[in-house]
């Protein structure tokens, strides 16, 4: 995991950044869209594919409707490849990952992505204020 970056995070926020997508994982896995979006700010967003939500009610709903729907039964996995942080309150996470369906035991070729989350700290708590993500592989 690659860390270029003059800020010096402490080791609790060195942690607390590592485990959001974690709990991003956790939600998906228990199909719990409001999990899911208390991990974004209220103003937060998210930049799927074709897709854009702003805020955690849109973010919320987006994702309920897809756990009754395309996401039923499949979960998702992902890992941080570099953490920079921007400031002592801001941090950027890259990961790698993508949606695992029923009975796959680790993401295909088609549905591997790679994301940027950018996380900010309130209250202190760390939370998304933007994510998104893009296919890992070209279709070529």
């Amino acid at each position: 995991m690659s860390r270029t970056n003059s800020i010096a995070p402490t080791p609790q926020d060195q942690a607390a950044v590592a485990a959001v997508p974690g709990r991003i994982i956790k939600a998906w896995a228990d199909h719990d869209a409001d999990a899911f979006a208390e991990t974004f700010t209220e103003d937060g967003t998210m930049i799927l594919p074709g897709l854009y939500r702003e805020g955690r009610e849109e973010i919320r709903s987006f994702m309920a409707a897809g756990f009754q729907g395309p996401f039923k039964g499949t979960r998702v996995t992902g890992a941080p490849i570099g953490v920079k942080f921007l400031t002592e309150d801001a941090a950027l996470v890259v990961t790698a990952g993508g949606v695992l369906h029923p009975g796959d035991e680790k993401v295909s070729h088609e549905r591997a992505i790679r994301a940027s989350w950018l996380l900010v700290k309130r209250d202190g708590q760390w939370l998304l204020t933007a994510y998104q993500n893009s296919p890992a592989n070209s279709a070529a």
